[in-house]
């Protein structure tokens, strides 16, 4: 017994040590291993978090580029077509052409009072015809790429959500496929109800400009590029409000819309319906921006028409000027191009690298609103 408690009093104190050690060495193990497994779950979490983000991504992608591939092989060509046929339909200078032939081959059928007011029809009528398809090559363009754009921006918030619950990614767009399509259809009613009152106050802007024009004045590329800009931004700018060309894009009823909230609110919840997606694309076509590259994309695509006019007239001397009624016949003649299919328009490829356009629909499918 004495040998037990002197041994105890020599030895407690490294008996209480190794107790400690090992007490420690055991709150550490399993505090090691409570660490180990939060790690485990964390690790769970972010490669769980991460096939999502790829998920997501990937549907995104695939959404997005069908919607890109119907407005580039669908909805913009179609759109192109029918405006091209409808602007010959109204604008048709054949017979004009025939009146003026039939003229010149018999002196004595139209006085030459009757010869001098067919031509100035001619030269309204030519100018009118090739202002109209630069705006309406240019503004088809830039609408088909919001439409897409938009839709982009649903498509986000659809995908986000569906993640963010429990439903499967199969969980009904936020952008029901019927409205998506009438939405872009929506770029027919240019050709199908905007034309008219558009072709009528285009040619009224070109009588103004050409006004005073003699057609045996000389005529060069330099004055042709000004004359063509002059009535692109007389147009634009003649008309009551900054934004009155609206009325030839968008249905009325979607125009006088109030839109107090911008596009980079959120989407209420629910499926977005047709007038909810052309109010936003009335916001965009109203906002600064839209108006500064519609300016910049005008400018580049009547650069590039004047540009190939004087390559493929060398012949006709329009670099060094000629009469503005020898300049007619070509004028005519490059109308048809700007409206051909997107695939063969290298005026829509302009318009689609240009910098500062590239610049605007990545920020605006870019700039998304929080899901």
């Amino acid at each position: 017994m004495f040998f037990v408690s002197d041994l105890w009093r020599q030895h407690r104190r490294k008996v209480f040590v190794s107790f400690g050690i090992l007490g420690s060495g055991y709150c550490l193990y399993k505090l090691y291993g409570a660490h180990r497994s939060r790690l485990h779950a964390l690790e769970r979490e972010l490669t769980v978090q991460r096939e999502n983000e790829e998920l997501m991504k990937t549907q995104m992608q695939a959404h997005f580029e069908n919607i890109q591939r119907i407005s580039d092989t669908i909805t913009l060509p179609h759109a192109l077509h029918n405006l091209s046929c409808r602007m010959a339909e109204e604008l048709d200078l054949s017979r004009l052409l025939e009146r003026l032939i039939q003229g010149k081959g018999q002196p004595n059928t139209l006085t030459q009072a009757e010869k001098l007011e067919l031509w100035d029809t001619l030269k309204i009528q030519s100018f009118t015809r090739l202002a109209l398809s630069v705006w309406v090559t240019t503004m088809i363009s830039l609408y088909t790429k919001v439409q897409v754009n938009i839709l982009g921006r649903h498509l986000y918030i659809d995908t986000a959500r569906s993640l963010g619950s429990s439903d499967s990614m199969e969980t009904g767009d936020i952008v029901d496929r019927e409205e998506q399509q009438k939405f872009l259809g929506s770029v027919d009613f240019l050709s199908e109800y905007g034309l008219p009152a558009l072709i009528c106050d285009m040619e009224a802007t070109t009588k103004e400009i050409l006004n005073g024009k003699q057609l045996s004045g000389l005529f060069n590329s330099v004055a042709l590029n000004v004359t063509i800009m002059q009535i692109l931004h007389k147009f634009i700018s003649m008309s009551e409000s900054p934004h009155s060309w609206l009325k030839y894009m968008l249905p009325e009823d979607v125009i006088s819309h109030s839109t107090t909230s911008s596009t980079n609110d959120l989407v209420p919840s629910g499926v977005a319906d047709f007038e909810q997606l052309m109010s936003e694309a009335r916001t965009v076509l109203l906002s600064a921006e839209f108006g500064s590259i519609v300016e910049i994309s005008l400018k580049a695509v009547v650069d590039k028409l004047v540009e190939l006019m004087v390559t493929k007239f060398s012949g006709g001397s329009l670099t060094t000027g000629m009469p503005l009624a020898r300049v007619l016949p070509q004028v005519a003649q490059m109308c048809p191009l700007l409206l051909e299919e997107p695939l063969e328009n290298q005026f829509i490829k302009i318009i689609r690298y240009i910098p500062q356009v590239e610049l605007f629909f990545t920020l605006l499918y870019a700039n998304m609103p929080s899901a």
